[in-house]
């Protein structure tokens, strides 16, 4: 059987760090490559296909940025708002992230799919929060996904078909397990997931935010080839309308 490490995320902030300084760190690396994109484009040969390529990953790294900010804005509100929850079909969620984020896969050499589901129950969601932190899982699987480049978003009932739980899951190296003890201890943290250093600690955080936002958790799993990182919503009694 597959060995496997599960850890559920109970979030928090830690002292000494906030939120300002956090989200200057995460959008660093996307402006720095945005900017070295730049220096490229103006330094290639007339070669229009390669432009094209240049131009297509700026604007999928400035979305993913864009993304990023907008999720830090309605995180810092997210305890304190008031999100409708309605039914939701999880897997046409899953399905609009596939599509969103399927350019930015794609101009890595890799691909976004969603693994095969039985029948999967609607959940008591926000729609919009539940599909950003599924992109957020996306987000950072992208740069953990194997040699056939795959990632997987996976749906499961548990707790006697009470609770469906949500899945990006990735095929990357094996992580040993004090790297693996050291991720876990930043998971729901404002700050770096040091054991994947391509992770965000604030996309985590966030993803956290929204979830308790839900009632709902997030949380990781250990494989022999990758990590799990999952949202966790309960089922709904009633007809789901999306």
């Amino acid at each position: 059987m597959e060995a496997a490490r599960e850890k559920r995320i109970n979030g928090g902030q830690p002292s000494g760090i906030t939120p300002v300084v956090v989200a200057a760190h995460e959008l660093k690396s996307p402006l720095a490559l945005i900017r070295q994109l730049l220096l490229d484009l103006d330094s290639t040969p007339a070669d229009h296909r390669e432009r094209q390529r240049l131009i297509d990953q700026m604007v999928q790294v400035s979305e993913k940025a864009l993304r990023l900010t907008s999720d830090i804005t309605k995180a810092e509100t997210a305890q304190q708002a008031l999100f409708e929850l309605s039914p939701v079909n999880p897997l046409t969620v899953c399905e609009d992230v596939v599509t969103e984020l399927e350019r930015l896969y794609s101009l890595h050499n890799c691909s976004l799919k969603i693994g095969r589901q039985r029948h999967i129950p609607s959940v008591v969601a926000n729609r919009d929060l539940l599909r950003r932190i599924l992109l957020n899982f996306a987000d950072n699987a992208l740069h953990y996904a194997d040699l056939d480049g795959v990632v997987e978003l996976q749906a499961h009932l548990i707790r006697e078909r009470q609770t469906v739980r949500l899945s990006v899951r990735d095929y990357g190296p094996h992580l040993p397990i004090g790297q693996w003890r050291s991720m876990l201890r930043s998971l729901g943290e404002q700050q770096p997931v040091h054991a994947r250093p391509q992770s965000s600690g604030l996309g985590l955080y966030i993803s956290h935010q929204f979830a308790s936002a839900m009632n709902g958790r997030i949380g990781a799993t250990r494989h022999r080839d990758g990590a799990s990182f999952f949202v966790e919503l309960p089922i709904s009694r009633q007809l789901s309308l999306l």
